[in-house]
């Protein structure tokens, strides 16, 4: 892994190097709140707020995407989009919104030979290069380090700039990453022994700092024994179902599919969806599956902690703390998790 190092006043030039190139996105202030979008002038880029309040899965699972459109009647034919496939460059991703791409990629692009393949996310995702940004001052929710990872995790990166003072210790990770140095100008220097023992020494105080812990140990085993417990009805209680927990969480990915049509043209959408709403699991026939908030409360914390690590060997969470930071009635899925450890069976 190369190691370089980059003056802070020599960032706008990067930026502005790598949009002449490609296409840049990186996080803008919007309304008081951060959103990746793309960036025209490198003085549009914001990294003193955290997180974005929409993860960046937006860019790759987009919350609304034409699949197909068609025109009805003599010159009847079905179009699908144009995908871009041309470089873009996703600039100030932090770790934990790097690691929902990882988590939710087997989904779209497929875990063995013979799975479906998603044309519009793999596309999308393979022609994003992803320049991470290190988390020096965690905030009050955040709990990465819960699922071994750090603030400063290169491991879903291509690249990972950490501010160490005057500089950005930059990281090199892939290929992809090593290809888009090669084509920047030479504004990076060499890292020495003495700045990368300072990178290490942010780390390790940026995870000191994280002060709130999801203990996940036999989580898995517990909830195989708990389905019908009378805990989820108490737990339940205070949702509302606005599912804001869903849409804001990097790893979360339902959708649900819609043809929209007028006389003569019409098309086919793909939409996120909410497993927090009734009509997910409304069926044609009128039966649901999942017809009270109990049930679909249960299956979130299912399908993060239970269902996601027996399919996947992963849990479905990264530890972002956005659905306890949105919440509207103070939800807290930690404490969701600690009361499952205490619950009797």
């Amino acid at each position: 892994m190369e190691q370089l190092t980059l003056p802070k006043e020599k960032l706008p030039e990067l930026l502005g190097e790598i949009g002449s190139k490609f296409e840049l996105i990186g996080p803008k202030e919007e309304n008081g709140f951060l959103a990746f979008r793309k960036i025209n002038d490198p003085k549009e880029v914001n990294l003193d707020i955290l997180l974005s309040r929409v993860p960046p899965k937006s860019l790759i699972f987009q919350q609304t995407e034409t699949l197909f459109t068609y025109a009805k009647g003599k010159d009847s034919k079905v179009q699908t989009p144009k995908i871009d496939e041309s470089v873009r460059v996703i600039f100030g991703i932090r770790p934990c919104d790097a690691r929902g791409y990882d988590i939710i990629d087997p989904v779209f692009m497929g875990k063995k030979e013979g799975d479906y393949i998603d044309p519009f996310y793999t596309k999308k995702r393979n022609r994003s290069i992803l320049i991470g940004l290190s988390c020096n001052e965690p905030d009050t929710n955040c709990f990465c380090t819960s699922f071994d990872d750090s603030p400063a995790n290169t491991k879903h990166v291509d690249i990972l700039f950490t501010d160490i003072g005057d500089t950005y210790f930059v990281e090199v990770v892939t290929e992809k990453g090593e290809d888009l140095i090669k084509n920047l100008s030479k504004i990076f220097s060499k890292a020495t022994e003495k700045e990368s023992t300072i990178r290490k020494e942010t780390e390790r105080a940026a995870i000191k700092a994280i002060s709130r812990k999801m203990n996940t140990e036999g989580t898995v085993e517990k909830l195989d024994k708990m389905f019908d417990h009378e805990f989820w009805v108490e737990t339940a209680r205070s949702c509302i179902g606005c599912g804001i927990c869903t849409y804001l969480c990097p790893t979360c990915h339902c959708f649900d599919i819609q043809d929209e049509s007028t006389l003569k043209l019409g098309g086919r959408v793909r939409v996120w969806d909410s497993c927090m709403y009734e009509e997910y699991t409304h069926h044609a026939s009128g039966h649901n599956p999942r017809p009270s908030r109990m049930n679909r409360v249960r299956n979130r914390v299912y399908h993060k902690f239970n269902y996601f690590p027996k399919n996947d060997g992963i849990f479905g969470c990264t530890g972002c703390g956005r659905c306890i930071d949105y919440c509207p009635v103070n939800i807290d899925i930690i404490e969701v998790i600690d009361k499952v450890k205490e619950a009797n069976i």
